[in-house]
């Protein structure tokens, strides 16, 4: 066909005066009838590949595709560029019988183009038998990753593609993925039996892509401050469970962000209106699974966030893709802790010993990725068989931006060289990192390679660091992973040559990754004690004051942390006070406003430069268990029931009730007390609170010599709050 032709096809059914990449070179050899492999970075226009030698074809192309969203969001794509509907639909589950019907008809008259078809559908004998019966273009397999075991998305349905193929018609097949390996697409082409197929390979490379990993810290305050400095723009947050896409979306809505959740446990309904907004500009942020995205073409998505590392690096790929689509601003920041990769470690227990090998590569891959100091563009190709220059990047990732120190270390390489050698090039890279720095793990005394000379020869480095060494290697082409083998390291031409000849080799100092959650709350709680005393000292003295004219206990007023939290805050709006931990919006209306307008005071006449994009409001509890606790205390049911029905522990139910209380909320819970404590006890109690200078439970506890449990007097402590301070 001449080029003259296929560019007014486009211009008759896209408007558009121009191909994209290698779009022109791939539907002419669809036209030509040959089989054809595309692969093609999310953004890149594969959907065009098939969509339009379709259009201009005699008979219907057969699109197979993962996901009923995408395929009505293809469909409706389609539908929009043409005056007739009949000429796409698709044919899965979601389908009435007189829907059904209405497809076939449409397709037997020659109307329809384009058919969208899940595989599951393919593999009914009546669909065979129907399609067997109409002319048919081509079969288009989109997401065809889906097909390999190495493949991030592996559906064992899509293994069967090709024998149903046969059966249906003898015509060309157009593979299409936006993530595939070597590996993978060698495993995809054998598959499908079209080792023939045209190879259409387009750069991976997304150079307006930014793409950043920090240590997963204080995360939700690091996300709600990276979303205020791109205050307006769109963006999608990857969380991997439902649970926490619920908890991080309710989190950024309390801190004044517009964002909503998506996730499959939703109603369809809920979900296709999630996406609208988003689509529509009615929501800025979308806090989501995995669910969410595919088939999603909104050009500017100006960040994706994942909360939690993804389960390889071919999900992270396809993920980050969806930002910047229009070539412009794309910012991709994922948050790493080695805790989570154990987590994903653990949901492959039980699986067939070759998948949980495959995923544990996978896992690997990726942890490499986030751990590494060289330049991700170069890691991200290299996974990808792309080799890239990083001096191409020009500041687009965190690594190339803030570079690490580099040292010489020949020696080092060379060592690591001789070991796998040594090892008969038969070990992955965690058994070699342990050998090196005489770790003695059960494998290691089992091969008896403790024994072994060059055993614990690099001890003086751990293995993080030899961990490091290996990757820098593998990037730099020293190195190379037999996958078929799961990993097992071997020596390159290139590593061969370096064994014999060493030469200067610069490593990149690796980023420490193991700070442990302790030891951040213990710099949290270094922060908080940096209040600025001055200022703590007149808000005591103002809540001194407001206790009298208000004949209250002072701690009912505000208790002493959340006073330490102003003076460390500095909150001037009844907006960020209702942010202090403690002050609940009913708190902050009645006791308030002296004390923001004090430390508004206090700011100017002292010019202090507060850090307001630090003060991120957390949600006690998901509000539905908050509305579902009041609820059952309201309906006067035992503590104790509440704790068993909720899992949780007597401890955990009443932490609850006094943060539900310290926000300002009234919580009743005399029918219990009347249950535990004479009237009289509840008085004593009820009245030592009202009299004392601080709510302090030890002090509270020797004051009646031990007559009264700590339970019962945090129980008084709630009555007495929520009577005297709600």
């Amino acid at each position: 066909m001449e080029v003259v032709q296929l560019k007014d096809a486009l211009r008759t059914y896209f408007g558009f005066d121009q191909f994209k990449g290698e779009q022109e070179a791939i539907i002419t050899n669809v036209l030509d009838g040959n089989n054809t492999f595309v692969i093609m970075p999310t953004g890149g226009g594969k959907s065009m590949c098939y969509q339009l030698p379709a259009l201009m074809m005699d008979g219907t192309a057969i699109v197979v595709s993962p996901l009923i969203a995408l395929m009505k969001n293809q469909v409706d794509a389609i539908r929009n560029v043409s005056e007739e509907n009949a000429v796409a639909h698709f044919l899965n589950s979601s389908l009435t019988k007189s829907e059904i019907n209405r497809v076939k008809e449409d397709i037997q008259a020659g109307k329809t183009k384009l058919l969208y078809v899940a595989p599951e559908s393919l593999t009914k004998q009546e669909n065979i038998d129907f399609l067997t019966s109409v002319p048919i273009s081509f079969f288009a397999i989109d997401e065809a990753h889906c097909i390999s075991e190495w493949g991030h998305d592996f559906r064992p349905e899509y293994r069967r593609l090709r024998e149903i193929f046969e059966k249906i018609s003898k015509v060309p097949i157009i593979a299409l993925t936006a993530t595939a390996t070597p590996k993978v697409q060698v495993d995809i082409q054998k598959n499908l039996n079209m080792m023939d197929a045209k190879l259409f390979k387009a750069s991976f490379n997304r150079d307006n892509l930014f793409y950043e990993v920090r240590p997963k810290r204080e995360v939700e305050k690091e996300i709600i401050r990276f979303i205020r400095q791109h205050e307006g723009k769109s963006g999608i947050i990857y969380c991997l469970s439902r649970k926490k896409v619920e908890e991080l979306a309710e989190v950024l809505r309390v801190n004044g962000i517009n964002a909503l959740a998506y996730h499959a446990g939703m109603d369809a309904s809920t979900r296709a209106r999630h996406q609208d907004m988003f689509l529509m500009e009615d929501v800025d942020v979308i806090v989501a699974t995995i669910a969410f995205g595919m088939g999603i073409d909104k050009p500017d998505v100006r960040f994706v966030i994942h909360h939690d590392i993804p389960k390889s690096l071919e999900s992270y790929y396809q993920e980050t893709g969806r930002a910047g689509r229009d070539g412009g601003e794309g910012h991709c920041l994922a948050f790493y802790s080695y805790k989570d990769v154990e987590k994903l470690e653990k949901f492959l227990q039980g699986k067939p010993v070759s998948e949980i090998e495959i995923g544990k590569q996978l896992l690997f891959e990726i942890v490499s990725y986030a751990e590494t100091s060289i330049c991700r563009r170069k890691y991200l190709l290299h996974y990808f068989g792309e080799e890239f220059d990083d001096s191409a990047c020009s500041d687009m990732c965190d690594n190339c931006k803030n570079p690490k120190e580099r040292f010489e270390g020949k020696d080092e390489v060379h060592l690591l060289l001789q070991a796998i050698v040594a090892l008969n090039q038969m070990q992955k890279n965690k058994h070699i990192s342990a050998f090196l720095s005489g770790n003695k793990t059960s494998d290691i005394v089992s091969y008896r390679h403790d024994q072994h000379e060059l055993f614990g020869k690099g001890k003086e480095h751990d293995e993080v660091f030899w961990n490091a060494a290996i990757r820098q290697c593998l990037v730099n082409g020293l190195l190379h992973k037999d996958i078929e083998s799961y990993g097992i390291l071997k020596l390159t031409e290139k590593g061969m040559d370096f064994l014999e000849n060493p030469v200067s080799f610069l490593l990149i100092r690796e980023t420490d990754y193991s700070a442990t959650d302790d030891q951040e709350i213990i710099t949290q709680a270094g922060a908080k004690d940096a209040f600025d005393e001055a200022l703590y000292k007149m808000l005591i003295d103002l809540r001194k004051q407001t206790s009298k004219a208000q004949n209250v206990p002072p701690f009912v007023v505000f208790q002493e942390n959340s006073l330490k939290e102003m003076a460390f805050h500095y909150p001037i709006t009844t907006e960020e006070l209702t942010n202090i931990q403690g002050v609940g919006q009913g708190k902050a209306l009645r006791y308030g406003k002296p004390f923001i307008n004090l430390i508004a005071r206090y700011v100017e006449e002292n010019d202090i430069d507060r850090p307001q994009d630090l003060v991120v409001k957390s949600i006690v509890n998901k509000s539905g268990l908050k509305v579902q606790l009041i609820q059952n205390i309201d309906r006067k049911l035992p503590l104790e029931d509440i704790s068993k029905s909720q899992g949780k522990t007597m401890d955990e139910i009443i932490d609850e009730i006094e943060a539900i209380v310290l926000s300002g909320t009234k919580v009743d819970i005399r029918y219990y007390l009347d249950d535990i404590l004479d009237e009289e006890n509840q008085e004593e109690i009820f009245d030592y609170f009202r009299e004392a200078e601080t709510d302090s439970l030890v002090e509270a506890y020797n004051e009646f010599d031990g007559d009264y449990t700590e339970e019962e007097l945090r129980l008084m402590r709630i009555k007495f709050m929520s009577e005297m301070g709600n």
